[in-house]
């Protein structure tokens, strides 16, 4: 289990939202109030963000330490600034290395990806099967060894299936594959996601056999206007919303949105 944060709007430092909010993601990390599976997010965390006036592909800067050790994060995170950015705090999954091949966000051309949850006894139950659906690229884009990866993975084979697939579509496929494939020996599956290219945000809170994890969002805040930030849970008081279980949300460009409701079968 992690937490995880998203943001799109105006250009703002990283520190914005990684350490000043009263519940910031640094404090997520030691005091979640939400996680349900594990009582801390001490084995690594991750940050990926665009640059605010060029188009380029995502930056990330990635660790195994705790967020809450790293000396070089709060000096970066002042420098830093986005107006995409994604951020992630790992509580990693018995049995799933601590390295730096298994921390997030995951990336691919200009995608950013990250997942909080887990697939049930995922090396015996839908390694096998995840890997034998995936086309080369996606295959040989994988390079550590957890569940969140393989999700990503299949994402980005769907993706590349059809030059007129958009994200949504995209994550509507992948969450119905895993449903298909979980189905078949009563898997469980946590599946909370989000994903990124900078200008737009698409999100799941998802489970197949279990309740999802909490994921919130809030739009236009007096702190943070004209902007949309998701999370797994309020990083300050304000008019947060609960994302309905079972559905996707999309953020576009423009700042719409909405909620869809997911159908997996």
């Amino acid at each position: 289990m992690c937490r995880l944060l998203a943001y799109l709007g105006p250009t703002i430092q990283l520190d914005r939202l990684l350490s000043q909010p009263e519940h910031s993601l640094v404090v997520q990390s030691y005091k979640p109030r939400e996680m349900q599976e594990a009582t801390l997010n001490a084995d690594g965390f991750g940050i990926g963000w665009y640059h605010p006036q060029r188009e380029t592909e995502p930056f990330t800067y990635r660790s195994t330490q705790p967020i809450w050790s790293d000396v070089n994060l709060p000096q970066l995170a002042r420098y830093i600034e986005s107006n995409g950015i994604l951020g992630y705090v790992r509580s990693a999954t018995t049995g799933q290395a601590v390295d730096l091949s298994n921390c997030q966000p995951f990336s691919y051309q200009n995608l950013l990806f990250t997942h909080n949850g887990y697939i049930d006894n995922f090396r015996k139950s839908l390694h096998r099967p995840i890997r034998s659906r995936l086309e080369d690229a996606a295959y040989e884009m994988i390079k550590g060894s957890t569940d969140s990866e393989h999700i990503f993975g299949l994402f980005v084979d769907e993706l590349r299936k059809s030059i007129h697939r958009d994200l949504k579509t995209a994550l509507e496929a992948t969450l119905k594959i895993l449903t298909e494939l979980a189905t078949l020996d009563q898997v469980k599956i946590l599946g909370n996601t989000i994903v990124t290219d900078g200008h737009q945000l698409i999100a799941s809170r998802f489970a197949s056999y279990a309740p999802p994890p909490s994921l919130y969002w809030v739009e236009d805040d007096p702190n943070f206007p004209s902007s949309v930030i998701i999370a797994s849970e309020p990083l300050f008081e304000g008019d947060w919303n609960s994302c309905p279980e079972q559905s996707i949300i999309t953020v576009a460009e423009n700042l719409d949105v909405n909620i869809h409701e997911l159908k997996t079968t």
